[in-house]
């Protein structure tokens, strides 16, 4: 074969890199779409990650409004908030232990004192009580019986009966000298002397019988017997007023005048004066709850700094946020004999004077006790009220955050005194929105979000 036909078969079966190379490569369209992918995949992690970044620093924050606060306003010693509570709030209970076969009382009812509210199954109870009332009876009788003695015609009969046997006694004295005299004659022999001996003797034994029959008769019952008779007639009639007491304590009736609060028994359930439980279906200790809603107070818990502005019979005007425009006279009734010494407060409970149907037990109330003597203006320094989560450390110092068109603004204050809705401050104007709930991290001129706000 000719040297160049084989250099030509050579060349054929030679792998064109460089022909292979640019034959592989995508399209240019192709790339274009790649290129494109790859820089909005990019674009898009930036965004997270700057979006993240951006959120991470801006902190939702809960603001309160600070309230200024005068303390030379004339006429108001303080303000304080609490609760109204019922003088005094009654659980019914049951003296004995009972089912429930009535209740005629339903939750804010009036009742009047003495009123029937619930009746139980008495049937046990009644036979237990004429069983008592009949042994008492059984036993007055005795001791009437012992009291008065025999009657006339008893005493009669015992004095009848005893002539009679004397009677008999002087004719068998008669028998025995006449049948002594015969014997000793030999008429008649020692046998006939014995038996008229023996029946004299007899006789005699039956006359002295009849004798203190005949005394004890007109006498009466020993003063021993007549006592003992006398304790177990008490002793009956014990048993018969307990009796008694149990049957009428199956009537529970109202211990007072007052408004039903809460009922909670029904009917066919299991009333105990005992173990009461709280399991479905167990017995019951109460029946009702109810009060006077007459005798209102108001319960405050009141900051140690602030209770030497108070004292005995304090007069006060008391509002509820329910209706505010509503006002009521006040005074101090109570004034707790200790201090609480984890909340660092006296409590102090004060009488609504002219309550109406307005008020209901567990509202919040607000009490602005009246100064005895009107305060001259600017004896005490002005402050602001601020909550006490409000509060913060900040290099030894005491700071407050302020939330202002969406930045935190820090503030210094001093701690003027303890108050009943917080901390009186200096270093603030008033009306400001302090916040009270952030994160520890918060600095100032950080952004914010006011929760609850757009």
């Amino acid at each position: 074969m000719p040297l160049d036909t084989k250099h030509n078969d050579l060349q054929s079966l030679r792998i064109e890199r460089a022909a292979k190379s640019i034959g592989g490569e995508p399209a240019l369209w192709a790339r274009r779409y790649i290129t494109i992918g790859i820089s909005v995949v990019v674009l898009l992690s930036v965004s997270a990650l700057l979006y993240r970044l951006l959120a991470a620093g801006v902190s939702e924050v809960e603001v309160v409004r600070a309230a200024a606060e005068n303390s030379s306003v004339e006429g108001i010693a303080l303000s304080a908030s609490g609760y109204i509570v019922a003088h005094h709030k009654i659980n019914v209970n049951s003296k004995v232990t009972g089912r429930v076969k009535w209740i005629g009382v339903e939750k804010g009812d009036k009742v009047k004192e003495g009123q029937v509210l619930v009746r139980l199954e008495d049937d046990e109870f009644r036979a237990q009580y004429q069983q008592a009332h009949g042994a008492a009876e059984n036993a007055r009788a005795y001791y009437a019986e012992l009291q008065h003695g025999s009657r006339p015609e008893e005493t009669a009969q015992a004095e009848h009966n005893l002539a009679e046997a004397r009677a008999t006694l002087a004719n068998d004295k008669i028998t025995l000298e006449r049948t002594r005299n015969l014997a000793n004659q030999g008429v008649l022999s020692q046998q006939a002397l014995d038996d008229a001996t023996a029946k004299f003797e007899a006789d005699q034994q039956r006359v002295n019988s009849l004798e203190k029959a005949f005394q004890l008769s007109k006498i009466g019952a020993r003063t021993e017997e007549i006592e003992r008779a006398k304790g177990a007639m008490t002793q009956a009639e014990g048993q018969e007023a307990y009796a008694k007491s149990q049957l009428d304590a199956t009537l529970i009736r109202a211990p007072v005048s007052g408004t039903i609060l809460e009922r909670t028994a029904e009917k066919g359930e299991l009333i105990t004066a005992q173990f009461a439980s709280a399991a479905e279906g167990g017995p019951r200790g109460s029946v009702v709850a109810l009060a006077d809603l007459n005798d209102l107070q108001v319960e405050l818990d009141i900051a140690q700094d602030d209770f030497s502005k108070l004292g005995p019979k304090q007069k006060g005007i008391v509002t509820v946020d329910a209706f505010p425009d509503r006002k009521y006279d006040g005074v101090i009734a109570e004034i707790s004999p200790e201090a609480n010494r984890q909340k660092a407060t006296v409590q102090v409970k004060v009488q609504i004077l002219n309550p109406d149907e307005y008020l209901r037990p567990e509202m919040n109330a607000t009490v602005k006790f009246l100064a005895n003597e009107i305060r001259k203006s600017g004896s005490e320094p002005t402050g602001v009220l601020v909550p006490t989560t409000a509060i913060r450390n900040r290099n030894g110092k005491k700071v407050v955050y302020i939330a202002f068109n969406g930045k935190a603004l820090m503030r210094e204050v001093q701690v003027m005194s303890q108050r009943s809705g917080g901390l009186l401050v200096h270093g603030l104007n008033g009306g400001e929105d302090v916040i009270t709930s952030a994160s520890q991290n918060l600095e100032d001129g950080d952004k914010i979000k006011v929760k609850g706000q757009s």
